[in-house]
């Protein structure tokens, strides 16, 4: 991207930058959450390990909530402490453990990095945010810097979802914050106000101020510990200017400044920043979903189970055999599904003989599938060609405890 020439949003006053600091560091030992990964981190002597430590949280925290991931990374680091022993598992048992978190790529490329790290690189995580990059398959510049600082106090800045709001609010940076020249700017405005001293620390303390006090919504203005730094806080209670946006920066046709035509809302207050480009819509999709159900050896009823292609999305996963539609709803659902199970099972199946459940609605980052529910009961057992499809047959408890994702939880 274009370098954008240096403005009065940037943090250009070293007194300024140290009280930001040390007010920043201040707040975080008071209040900072309560987190596995931090103790780990603060209490693991082996450098290696507290790497690893920090690298898992960090993939989990991708796009999840930290409520979310507290349970699923405590049972990940009691199954695989180490990077060795997570090498040694299998894909299937990472996909098990990872099933309902989502975004499940995240955990088969943390265990293909781990594999490499102990193959390439004598079991030894590389110590700079440039190395981590560069090595480490799945690990962004994000990821990088987050490990480098957190786990080996390399002075480098992070730029996430929670420091892009808080730096846009600091700086009243009213610019697209997602576009590459913005980020650009962000980082550079992150490596130059990490605390050289404690920048683990410092990175840890700017993402918490961001998910508990400066939120998106109603945030906590009062508590914040670096408010008299923050510019649209002093907008919001300044007097206002008949063209605020020149006047608050100095620069003429400033690019980290707000849009002239989007001016500032003063009922929105800080929260009129950051400004993002609009939300894509997601993709609409249907799916027609049939669970074959049949009576199982004790008596309990069995599901089958097929496996999702290794590469796209849901890679490696199990689902009840599934179809695409047409959006154009023109297609008989049940007769198209009927066809398409008596082509992967090799034995007639009638129409009539499927089921309707009912509808699934499941919301994907980018997809609004629709999952259209069958159910077929067998009365007899069938041969699957393992080859052209892995398949399996498997009671309900099996079936939680498969790698099976959340929306084939909510169609059964």
């Amino acid at each position: 991207a274009p370098a954008l020439p240096p403005t009065r949003h940037h943090f250009s006053d070293p007194a300024e930058v140290e009280a930001l600091r040390g007010n920043l560091l201040a707040w975080y030992d008071r209040c900072k959450r309560d987190l596995p990964w931090r103790t780990l981190a603060a209490t693991e002597p082996d450098a290696d390990r507290r790497g690893y430590a920090v690298w898992v949280s960090e993939i989990m925290l991708q796009q999840t909530q930290v409520a979310t991931v507290i349970d699923y990374y405590n049972r990940w680091m009691q199954k695989w402490p180490t990077l060795q022993a997570l090498a040694q598992a299998s894909l299937e048992e990472v996909n098990e453990l990872w099933a309902g978190l989502g975004y499940y790529s995240r955990g088969k490329r943390l265990q293909e990095a781990a594999r490499k790290v102990v193959s390439e690189l004598a079991g030894h995580m590389p110590r700079t945010a440039e190395d981590l990059q560069k090595l480490l398959p799945g690990v962004g510049r994000y990821t990088a810097g987050a490990i480098a600082s957190i786990s080996y106090g390399q002075a480098t800045g992070v730029v996430d979802g929670n420091v892009i709001r808080v730096l846009c609010r600091l700086r009243c940076i009213g610019a697209d914050s997602s576009s590459p020249a913005v980020i650009d700017q962000l980082w550079d405005m992150a490596n130059a106000l990490v605390d050289r001293s404690r920048p683990g620390d410092f990175n840890q303390a700017l993402m918490e101020l961001g998910a508990t006090v400066c939120v998106p919504k109603a945030p906590v203005c009062g508590e914040c510990p670096v408010k008299q730094h923050c510019r649209a806080r002093h907008r919001l209670f300044g007097k206002p200017t008949p063209v605020p946006d020149v006047e608050d920066c100095g620069v003429g046709d400033c690019p980290l400044c707000p849009p002239a035509t989007e001016p500032w809302d003063s009922s929105l207050g800080v929260t009129n920043f950051p400004r993002k480009a609009a939300k894509k819509q997601p993709r609409v999709m249907r799916t027609a979903t049939c669970v074959l159900e049949r009576r199982g050896c004790r008596g309990a009823p069995e599901y089958l189970l097929v496996q999702r292609p290794s590469s796209g999305l849901l890679a490696g996963l199990w689902e009840f055999p599934s179809l695409p539609l047409s959006q154009d709803g023109q297609e008989k659902e049940r007769e198209v599904l009927a066809d398409h199970l008596q082509a992967w099972m090799g034995q007639p199946v009638a129409a009539k003989g499927l089921q309707f459940i009912g509808e699934v609605i499941h919301i994907f980052s980018h997809i609004h599938q629709t999952y259209v529910v069958y159910s077929l009961r067998l009365d007899g057992d069938m041969t699957l060609d393992p080859a052209s499809c892995p398949s399996r047959w498997v009671t309900e408890e099996e079936f939680h405890a498969s790698a099976v994702s959340t929306a084939m939880k909510k169609v059964l």
